[in-house]
């Protein structure tokens, strides 16, 4: 890239690189390297050389996007089991979400690929845009430390988690549920389809949830799922807020 093009990138992440080097290392797919040797009259195979691919910044971005998720879930979903914690983790940091993150960056447009990658499409590649993105990550972590590598995921993956927060904790509202009956002796909940009204392109669903012969809650959704999640959800609340009571009515008469 000229410095030019480096400028517009580093105004996108919202960072300047102290060493634009690494930059470029982590925009640098491993079929270019020869070809860049080359140019630069090296032995296509000098393992000393400046002109290096971004698989080993790859490797830390991985970690670098693991730490810094994990710090974003404990700091926002403070009540969330090891189990929640761990699945919306690998939601948020899955090849596809980077792969959406890099192309909102318009990394594609940055790589520095070989002949070949060039010609099959390299730059639109899903894998090798989430693939940059991590070697990004890495590089702004090796230039600036954990803080601009902190802002840029911000900007990009949690940013998105943040608009889709009320929906990643929804999805675990039906296991949230269960995980509390199987700890009150095993009990399964079921739920049912009470009702569906609405235009086919714009249908509204009406789910019941019940637990050994009571219904619990029942919620609508645009689909069958979304009901599922915010029947469970009731349920759920429901039930700790009897939980709660029957520990009021039982403490004074403890001991």
């Amino acid at each position: 890239m000229t410095r030019g093009e480096d400028r517009q990138l580093e105004d996108r992440l919202g960072y300047r690189f102290r060493e634009p080097d690494l930059l470029d290392r982590a925009l640098t797919h491993s079929s270019a390297v020869p070809e860049l040797r080359a140019a630069r009259g090296e032995d296509i195979a000098f393992a000393g050389s400046a002109v290096q691919d971004n698989e080993r910044l790859e490797f830390l971005g991985d970690a670098v996007l693991e730490l810094l998720t994990s710090e974003y879930l404990l700091a926002n979903f403070p009540e969330w089991t090891e189990g929640r914690l761990s699945k919306s983790r690998a939601r948020i940091v899955n090849a596809h979400s980077l792969e959406i993150a890099a192309r909102g960056l318009g990394l594609g447009e940055h790589l520095r690929l070989g002949r070949g990658e060039e010609k099959t499409g390299g730059r639109d590649k899903p894998a090798l845009l989430a693939d940059a993105f991590e070697a990004v990550v890495a590089a702004i972590y090796l230039d600036g430390g954990l803080q601009p590598a902190r802002k840029l995921l911000h900007m990009t993956v949690f940013q998105q988690a943040l608009e889709d927060g009320e929906r990643i904790a929804e999805s675990d509202r039906k296991s949230a549920l269960q995980e509390f009956l199987q700890g009150k002796g095993g009990q399964l909940a079921e739920y049912r389809l009470a009702g569906e009204s609405g235009p086919d392109h714009q249908k509204t669903f009406l789910v019941e949830v019940w637990v050994k012969g009571e219904r619990m809650a029942s919620a609508e959704g645009s689909t069958k799922k979304e009901a599922e999640q915010k029947a469970a959800r009731s349920a759920l609340e429901r039930l700790l807020q009897a939980e709660a009571r029957d520990s009021e009515e039982v403490g004074p008469n403890a001991g």
